[in-house]
């Protein structure tokens, strides 16, 4: 009996685990933490500067940055965008890869 998978492309093979939507979340917050600290970085914003910027905790800041904790609400992505002046966007798109 051969591979059910083989032929098949990657997000049908999460879907068929039942974990795309884990996983698609992972890798969202991956790319936002990766950007943050770059730019947090770039402008020399300590994470404690960041707290302060934002008016919450370090530990905020920390879970906002944690490439695995996948609990960021947009409230708080918000505020992370006001304090670091860099605009947030969000966006949907279709599979042909045009924003809307």
């Amino acid at each position: 009996m051969g591979n059910p998978h083989i032929g098949s492309d990657f997000d049908a093979f999460l879907k068929e685990e039942g974990v795309h939507e884990e996983v698609t979340a992972a890798a969202i917050k991956r790319v936002i933490a990766g950007q943050l600290e770059k730019l947090m970085k770039s402008k020399n914003i300590t994470k404690t500067e960041m707290a302060s910027r934002m008016r919450t905790s370090r530990a905020v800041v920390n879970r906002l940055l944690d490439e695995d904790d996948t609990s960021v609400t947009l409230a708080t992505l918000a505020r992370a965008s006001l304090a670091i002046g860099a605009p947030l966007k969000i966006e949907f798109a279709t599979n042909e890869g045009t924003a809307y």
